[in-house]
């Protein structure tokens, strides 16, 4: 098909931002200042200032399913994280991203216990984590690949990208690696249409992933976890 008036197909003509989410115009940003790293940094396990407890990422490459959740500092962080909130049922959503940030996933104990330090039923706690896509039911590696193939980037890719990280990590949906490194989701609109494809790697984005990009990524997450 072509456009009307210029006589050239659509297929030819460049659609993908070669630049960072923000890198544009007069800025110029560094790849490490815009991936998230430098944002995100080191998040302190009392949560750091009140107000911002609630907020912190939760999708961390360091778990340990077995690690108690409400002693020393998570304590801490979790009396400021009811402390925002006029109702302690409020705080269930907050109480959990914490949770996943310490356990990786979201077990069948874990929701028992933050619905008893709330008081809620585990049929309640339940309802919520089965809502949300966010939380894992079940380990996960130490690197949680989502690819988006929503609309945006199902046009510019997404399946495929979503296909060559599974071979190239020799995975099913939902499966870890046997190394423990990595575990690939599908996911929906990740919010960044305008650099499709894109991928979430734990608390950090990358855009404009192709096919061939794929290798690259995988290396860098292999060396970081060396």
């Amino acid at each position: 098909m072509s456009d009307a008036g210029t006589g050239t197909r659509r297929s030819e003509i460049p659609f993908r931002n070669p630049g960072w989410a923000g890198n544009t115009g007069e800025f110029d940003l560094r790849e490490e200042e815009v991936r998230g790293e430098d944002y995100v940094g080191a998040i302190p396990a009392d949560g750091g200032h009140p107000g911002a407890s609630p907020a912190r990422p939760y999708m961390l490459p360091d778990k340990d399913p077995s690690a108690p959740l409400f002693e020393g500092l998570y304590e801490e962080r979790a009396q400021k994280i009811l402390g925002r909130y006029p109702e302690s049922r409020a705080a269930l959503i907050p109480l959990l991203n914490m949770a996943q940030e310490l356990r990786g996933h979201v077990s069948d104990e874990t929701m028992r216990e933050v619905g008893e330090r709330l008081g809620l039923s585990l049929a309640y706690v339940r309802g919520v984590v089965s809502f949300y896509t966010m939380y894992n039911k079940r380990p996960v590696g130490r690197f949680l690949i989502q690819v988006c193939t929503n609309i945006s980037c199902n046009l510019c890719g997404g399946d495929e990208v979503l296909a060559a990280f599974l071979e190239q990590t020799g995975t099913e949906l939902g499966e870890t690696s046997q190394d423990g490194l990595f575990t690939v989701m599908e996911v929906e609109c990740l919010a960044a249409c305008g650099f499709a494809t894109a991928v979430q790697i734990n608390s950090r984005y990358f855009e404009n992933v192709s096919v061939d990009g794929v290798p690259d990524i995988l290396s860098r997450l292999r060396s970081e976890a060396a």
